[in-house]
């Protein structure tokens, strides 16, 4: 059994066949979204979430072993493998430790050590470690001279400095024990630069900031790299030790001699041992493990934020959709003009104006009357209202009209993160070619009131504003993993295949961009879809590509019943053979309680038929597409608390999840400004994670505990959640 295989058999809890099958399906070409939903009986029934951490934890394993062998073969060649370092590179358990373990051979430029060993004094650094208590002069001239080394007395002494320093920064105990030592008793400190306090204002809790490296958590960490990025903090690691130099306990992790043996004590050691520990420690020790350990806090903390960036995505993307309504989309903006875009009930923008309500125009009743004619002309059901610049000044204009006028629509305050981004892609180009660039944000706003899936796929999930520091992150990294959460999402939802868009369509398990092009140019070429069956007459659209894509595409106007639910064309034969049994047919037992009762008890009769198909065939035939995100609801901002300046402690509000970290939750009260929920203000009793209680888009009541205007935050504590 290979390592990798072992340790995904152990960290999983599945067996050695599941694992290796499973990975076998992925290198077939089968996606995560459909090996956790219809290939069940292989993982062990392992759901999308564990299925992504094994795919990803597969991919690590195999890149781990194929760089480890390569830098096993690389020192092979170099002769530079020696039992310690060959020992150490087979038991590291992480990238960055065979990095680690590598990097000081990779480097073609020479060291001073390298230059002092060509000139043969190897072995004279040798002789005044292993014998010497101090570094005699006289000796090692005359040994120069008895060995042909033509060199000065002082470069003599700095070239056996220079390679007793490499030796020891070289010995894989010593730099293990140093690490390991630095990781549980280390502390790292920051500090303000040199004139740099009125710049980095925003790192003042950092400009003297010191904290334990284990104890050290992801969110602070960012926050210190970013403050050491901008020039305004610089960051050291040291023991928690008045004790200078090299640490008495490390001694006796180093490469065993007479002088050092039984000293427990570096002030016990001759002023030449001390020097070059000092200096090894100084130059080459400290500086090389501060330099790993750093990466690794960065490593850990930047996966950290992809974590929290990827749940907040998820829970926003899976927010409820309030359906097929018609939207009166409202882009807010004072000089500018108000932005409104009317939307049908499929998602078609049927009208458009700007009005100007708010200073320097003030033309309210000219306002008043466009918005009310579009109202009534298009049986407006909810007004979506961008939360950006004047959005509380536009919901009172608009609340005070329905009011006024008996309507029955209802308004309501959205994010209007990414609008601007997407009004300005190619996407938007291509779908209004002929509206302004500011009619399209009011479309997307409407548009995600309706189905923020559906609409939130058009924008790089980077510009949603539910993560922190990701301008920070490697970029490579973060849209990998967010475009995993996107893919999860779409195909845990299902897409409609005659209603959706190339975007939404491309993220389809099996399905590229290409083949969702190519699907709306048959759609717009032969009409609607009536048959999943009609997928396979798509130019690129094969046997493999139908089998991934097909399960999670839904015809809800197909003459065939199964075509708009969740079970897999390939599963058909299994539900009429149900009907069969049961002398009836396929469209009887859809959502029929008694008839899929009766099946159940039938369960011999299908013992071709592995359990988790057989059950998940007939929960879909019990709820058929069923929509796993939750039933539409909004905040109800109060009407006299418009900007910061309105709150008072001890205010109570109700708000919207925006945000959720890793030390507390965002939250949009209506004043431009998102107030945190500290983690210990989300209750009473002790959180571990925020996530525990809140998710993005959650709906939920505060109080007002402090508010630092000139600072613009705003401290809640949360009600009853």
């Amino acid at each position: 059994m290979s390592n990798t295989l072992k340790k995904l058999t152990s960290e999983f809890f599945i067996s050695l066949n599941s694992a290796k099958k499973t990975i076998e399906l992925f290198q077939n070409g089968s996606t995560v979204p459909f090996v956790a939903r219809y290939r069940k009986e292989v993982t062990e029934g392992m759901d999308d979430i564990q299925l992504r951490l094994f795919f990803d934890r597969w991919q690590y394993l195999d890149d781990f072993e194929k760089r480890q062998t390569y830098i096993l073969s690389q020192l092979s060649e170099q002769n530079a493998l020696s039992p310690l370092l060959k020992s150490a590179l087979l038991n590291a358990e992480t990238k960055s430790q065979l990095e680690d373990l590598f990097a000081p051979y990779k480097s073609s430029k020479k060291s001073k050590a390298s230059l002092a060993i060509e000139k043969g004094l190897q072995p004279l650094a040798d002789l005044s470690w292993n014998q010497w208590d101090t570094f005699q002069i006289k000796e090692a001239q005359k040994w120069c001279e008895d060995h042909k080394v033509m060199i000065t007395e002082e470069d003599a002494y700095k070239g056996v400095l220079d390679i007793l320093c490499e030796t020891l920064s070289l010995h894989v105990p010593l730099l293990q024990e140093t690490k390991k030592s630095l990781l549980h008793q280390g502390i790292i400190k920051s500090r303000v630069m040199r004139g740099k306090k009125e710049l980095g204002e925003k790192f003042q809790d950092y400009f003297d900031f010191s904290e334990s490296i284990k104890k050290i958590p992801p969110h602070r960490m960012m926050a210190i790299l970013r403050g050491k990025k901008e020039n305004i903090l610089k960051i050291n690691i040291s023991f928690d030790t008045e004790e200078s130099g090299f640490p008495s306990f490390l001694l006796q992790d180093i490469p065993s001699n007479n002088a050092t043996n039984n000293k427990n004590s570096i002030a016990k050691l001759s002023p030449f041992k001390r020097d070059v520990l000092n200096k090894a420690w100084e130059e080459k020790i400290l500086p090389k493990i501060e330099s790993e350990i750093l990466a690794n806090l960065k490593d850990n903390a930047e996966s950290k934020a992809i974590d929290v960036f990827s749940n907040n995505l998820s829970d926003l993307l899976m927010s409820p959709p309030a359906g097929q309504k018609a939207v009166l989309g409202v882009d807010p903006g004072f000089r500018n003009g108000v932005k409104i875009a009317v939307i049908t009930e499929n998602g078609l923008c049927v009208n458009h104006a700007v009005i100007y309500p708010h200073p320097p125009q003030n033309k309210i009743n000219h306002s008043n009357h466009t918005l009310l004619n579009l109202i009534k002309s298009n049986n407006i059901d909810l007004i979506a209202i961008g939360n950006g610049t004047a959005s509380r000044e536009t919901d009172l204009l608009i609340k005070a009209l329905i009011k006024d006028n008996n309507l029955t629509c209802q308004s309501v305050i959205i994010s209007e993160a990414g609008a601007s981004v997407y009004s300005a892609s190619p996407i938007a180009s291509k779908e209004f070619p002929n509206l302004d660039v500011t009619i399209r944000g009011a479309i997307s706003i409407a548009r995600r009131l309706q189905d923020p899936l559906a609409e939130l796929v058009k924008i790089e999930p980077q510009a949603i504003g539910v993560g922190q520091y990701q301008h920070d992150l490697k970029n490579s990294t973060l849209i990998t993993a967010l475009k995993a959460v996107v893919e999860d999402c779409v195909n845990r939802v299902g897409v409609n295949l005659n209603l959706a868009s190339s975007s939404l369509l491309s993220f389809v398990s099996g399905l590229t961009p290409r083949l969702a092009e190519n699907i709306i140019e048959y759609r717009n070429k032969h009409g609607l879809f009536t048959s999943l069956q009609d997928l396979k007459k798509v130019s690129g659209i094969g046997e493999k590509c139908f089998e991934q894509c097909a399960g999670f595409l839904r015809i809800p106007t197909s003459p065939y019943v199964l075509d708009s639910s969740g079970v897999h064309p390939e599963s058909y034969h299994l539900v009429e053979r149900m009907a069969k049994n049961t002398n009836n047919v396929v469209n009887n037992l859809i959502e029929n309680a008694n008839l899929i009762n009766k099946i159940k008890q039938q369960r011999h009769l299908f013992s071709d038929v592995d359990d988790y198909t057989f059950n998940d065939v007939l929960s879909e035939l019990e709820k058929p597409g069923l929509d796993p995100r939750p039933e539409f609801t909004y905040a109800n901002f109060r009407q006299d608390i418009h900007v910061i300046d309105d709150l008072k402690p001890e205010m109570v509000l109700e708000g919207s999840i925006t945000n959720v970290a890793a030390f507390g939750a965002f939250v949009d009260i209506g004043v431009h400004q998102d107030g945190l929920i500290h983690i210990s203000q989300l209750s009473d009793r002790f959180v571990k994670d925020p996530r525990e209680l809140v998710r993005v888009g959650q709906i939920v009541k505060v109080v007002v505990l402090e508010v630092d205007v000139k600072r613009k935050r705003i401290s809640l504590k949360a009600l009853k959640l």
